[in-house]
């Protein structure tokens, strides 16, 4: 067991990571996967056009030609980086006859990305 000396009277137990103070615990992670799969969404959101496509996309569901229209390169690239986030299960597709449509697929991540949106995406004028 490590001991944090700023928390006088406490312990900080390592593996589930709970500080117990007294009665109460704040769990701060479930688990090393869930740590790891924070790690691979943060890195493949870390690309600026691929940032720029999240907040396109929000929580709505928008076409690729939409997507290209709205960050301005071409359908290749936007295609190449929609493909990186969606095998890092950071997006989910449909395809509804010549269209593909994108939204993000996890919860979670739609909470983070609500986030960044309201940090970076909007500009007081």
């Amino acid at each position: 067991m490590i001991y944090d000396p700023h928390m006088r009277g406490e312990h900080r137990q390592i593996g589930t990571l709970v500080l117990s103070s007294h009665d109460r615990q704040l769990e701060l992670f479930a688990d090393d996967e869930d740590i790891e799969r924070a790690s691979r969404s943060l890195k493949a959101m870390s690309h600026p056009l691929r940032l720029k496509i999240l907040c396109t996309l929000g929580d709505a569901e928008v076409s690729v030609q939409d997507i290209v229209e709205h960050v301005g390169t071409s359908q290749s690239n936007i295609s190449q980086h929609l493909a990186i986030l969606r095998d890092k299960g950071i997006l989910a597709s449909r395809k509804d006859a010549n269209r593909v449509y994108y939204r993000v697929g996890d919860s979670r991540t739609l909470k983070l990305i609500g986030m960044m949106r309201e940090v970076f995406c909007y500009h007081e004028r």
